[in-house]
């Protein structure tokens, strides 16, 4: 079938009205949005128990008018979710059929607790829209996202602000950030850091092997020959490129010319 899908349920019919109050189904492209609502209720086990059901009644009533492992981008605002509603939510959908991938939340601990389960996600700030033309300086950036798991094919993590990953980037994993980029691990999938333009910021990992560099609007692919450095390097933007430099006392080494929008080697003479 391929009628417009949209549905929405409420304990209280008064407040359908309101949007994305209770929650809300709908047809997106080739993928289905499943939205929550954005409350956050006194009873919040109550709630859940509620809302998980309410999930299940609108996937059953709407059975058979997608095609199995249909992707799934989950919408949830502000709300807080623990891994164990995320493994009930992977449950429902599963039992429909459906495949969840994608999450998108303006909370860090819910968008945490997603990247952590193997999740693609994308945390934004209730202003993000605001800024959709400005770009992204530090004074601008949301507070970091710290995640402690391995980023495996197929998932994406995007933030507003920094990225400070304890693990892996694989093959096909990919991290975008407003901010700059740590990877305290193995650097083998895409970085884009300064995504929305701007050229200060800065890639580090311990093991720079990736699939692709982005910084700001510059790309950059890996040389054909994959030297084996065992050292912590950091990607940055210069006037001719993107260029890869040993880590180690990079900001006592490397100054950002804002004239030239890129890092430049400090002279000898002035170095500490």
């Amino acid at each position: 079938m391929n009628h417009e899908l949209t549905t929405s349920l409420s304990k209280d019919n008064a407040n359908v009205s309101k949007p994305y109050s209770q929650v809300h189904l709908k047809r997106a492209g080739k993928k289905l949005l499943l939205i929550l609502p954005d409350n956050e209720p006194k009873e919040a086990n109550k709630d859940w128990i509620e809302l998980l059901q309410d999930l299940k009644y609108c996937l059953n009533h709407h059975k058979g008018t997608w095609t199995p492992a249909t992707p799934v981008h989950l919408l949830v605002e502000n709300r807080l979710l623990d891994s164990r509603q995320f493994h009930n939510i992977g449950e429902a959908l599963e039992a429909a059929e459906l495949k969840l991938t994608r999450v998108f939340t303006s909370r860090r601990q819910t968008a945490i607790t997603a990247a952590t389960a193997g999740y693609s996600v994308e945390q934004e700030t209730t202003q993000r829209e605001l800024f959709t033309t400005e770009i992204a300086k530090p004074g601008n950036l949301t507070e970091p996202l710290y995640v402690k798991t391995t980023v495996r094919s197929g998932v994406v993590i995007r933030h507003p602000g920094s990225i400070i990953i304890r693990g892996d980037v694989n093959p096909g994993g990919e991290v975008i950030a407003d901010g700059d980029i740590i990877i305290w691990g193995h650097l083998r999938g895409v970085a884009h850091a300064g995504a929305k333009g701007n050229p200060e910021c800065c890639i580090m990992a311990l093991r720079m092997q990736p699939t692709q560099l982005r910084i700001g609007e510059a790309v950059a692919r890996p040389p054909g020959e994959i030297q084996e450095v065992f050292e912590a390097e950091v990607a940055y933007l210069t006037t001719e490129g993107i260029r890869l430099k040993s880590a180690l006392n990079f900001n006592k080494t490397h100054t950002f010319t804002a004239k030239d929008q890129g890092w430049t080697q400090k002279n000898s003479s002035n170095l500490a």
